[in-house]
C-alpha cells in the first residue's frame, strides 16, 4: 500500500491572551480553580482581524512555506475549521484555496466539532488511496468558539477553556515520512443535543428577543454529566488503543500523545492509564482548547521541544461535542517500511 505522510504542519496563534485570573474574575470563582483544576494559565483570544477562516489561511501559508512546495501542486483542500466563521452558509475551503494560491485544487468543508482534524485525516487518506489524481492535500482552518462562552453560565464551566487559533497540515501520497497510519472514531448520538447554541437555527431563528441565547449552553447538565462519566474516559482510551492495534502497535510503543486540552486531572488520568508520564505529552495550559487545532499545536510544540525523533510512535487524540472520540496513529520521522522503521 502506498503511504501517506505529513509534509508539514503549522499553527497561527493570536497575539492577544486572557489570563486565568481574568477568567476567574469574570466567572466569579477562585483563580486556583481556573488555573489548577481547569488547567488554564492563559488562552489566546481573537483580535479584530482574527476571523475563523482567515486564521486557517495564515496557518496554511506557513505550512506551505515550511514544506517548500508550490501551492499549485495541491490537489485538494479540506477546510477543518469551525462552522462559526466569517459568513453563514459559506464554503470556507474555497476561500482558503484561493487565498493560498491552490488554484489547481478543489475544496470542501468537513466538520465534527473538536474531532474534525482526526476525522479529516481519515477522509483525506482514504480519498488519496482511492483517487489517483489526489496526491497532495491541504487540511486547514480556524477556530474561535470562545466567542460563545458566557462566563456567568455555570452550565458551560467545562468550556471556559475555548480559545482561538488556526492550524494546517499538508499531506502527500508516497511520502515515507511522518506516515499516517490507522484512525479509530466513535460517535454517540445520545449526547447530540446536550450542548447547543440555542438561538440561530431553524428551531429557534435568531431575533432581537433571543439574542441573549446566541451562546453555547447545556440543556441537560446533570444527565450529560452522568452519561459522560460512564462513557467518556473509556471511549477516549478505546479509540487510542484501537488506532494503535489497527496500525500494528500497542500502547507500550507510544512515544508521544498529542492530546486536546481538558482539565488537568483528566489529562493525567489518560497518561497514567497508557503507562506514560507527563514528558510524553504537552499540557496546553498556556493555550486553552483551540478545538480541533489542539492536535496540530501539540505536534508543533513537541517538534520544537525535541520530543519527536525518527521512529517516534505518535497518537493524536480528540473528543468533540456530539459526542465524538477519535485517535490517529502516526509513525513520526523518516525511514519506514510497511509501517515499521527501517
Amino acid at each position: 500500500m502506498v503511504e501517506v505522510g505529513i509534509l508539514s504542519i503549522a499553527t497561527y496563534i493570536p497575539s492577544q491572551f486572557i489570563s486565568g485570573q481574568e477568567i476567574a474574575e469574570r466567572a466569579g470563582i477562585p483563580p486556583e480553580i481556573v488555573e489548577e483544576k481547569m488547567g488554564i494559565k492563559r488562552k489566546p483570544v481573537p483580535g479584530k482581524e482574527d476571523h475563523t477562516c482567515e486564521m486557517g489561511i495564515r496557518a496554511a501559508k506557513k505550512a506551505i512555506e515550511k514544506a517548500g512546495i508550490d501551492p499549485l501542486e495541491i490537489d485538494l483542500v479540506l477546510y477543518i475549521g469551525e462552522e462559526y466563521k466569517e459568513y453563514p452558509l459559506w464554503t470556507a475551503g474555497i476561500k482558503l484555496q484561493e487565498e493560498v494560491g491552490a488554484r489547481n485544487a478543489w475544496a470542501f468543508d468537513v466538520a465534527q466539532r473538536c474531532g474534525t482534524t482526526i476525522m479529516a485525516l481519515k477522509v483525506a487518506k482514504n480519498m488519496m488511496m482511492a483517487d489517483p489524481s489526489v496526491n497532495t492535500v491541504l487540511l486547514a482552518g480556524g477556530y474561535r468558539n470562545g466567542d460563545f462562552i458566557d462566563y456567568k453560565n455555570k452550565r458551560t464551566r467545562f468550556m471556559y477553556n475555548l480559545s482561538a487559533g488556526g492550524g494546517a497540515i499538508l499531506l502527500q501520497k508516497g511520502l515515507n515520512r511522518n506516515v499516517i497510519m490507522e484512525t479509530e472514531i466513535i460517535t454517540d448520538g445520545s449526547f447530540s443535543e446536550d450542548v447547543v447554541v440555542v438561538a440561530g437555527g431553524t428551531k429557534n431563528p435568531i431575533s432581537k428577543d433571543n439574542l441573549h441565547l446566541y451562546q453555547l449552553d447545556v440543556l441537560d447538565p446533570q444527565g450529560m454529566k452522568e452519561r459522560l462519566e460512564q462513557k467518556s474516559m473509556a471511549n477516549f482510551l478505546k479509540v487510542i488503543r484501537e488506532s494503535l492495534r489497527k496500525s500494528g502497535y500497542s500502547e507500550k510503543e507510544i512515544g508521544y500523545v498529542a492530546m486536546l486540552h481538558m482539565k488537568k486531572s483528566a489529562h493525567q488520568y489518560v497518561l497514567k492509564e497508557l503507562g506514560l508520564s507527563e514528558k510524553d505529552s504537552i499540557y496546553l495550559e498556556d493555550y486553552g482548547h483551540i478545538g480541533q487545532m489542539d492536535q496540530i499545536l501539540s505536534l508543533e510544540l513537541a517538534e520544537e521541544a525535541g520530543k519527536l525523533q525518527d521512529g517516534t510512535m505518535v497518537v493524536l487524540v480528540s473528543a468533540g461535542i456530539g459526542y465524538a472520540w477519535g485517535a490517529t496513529t502516526i509513525q513520526w520521522g523518516k525511514g519506514t517500511e510497511n509501517g515499521r522503521q527501517t
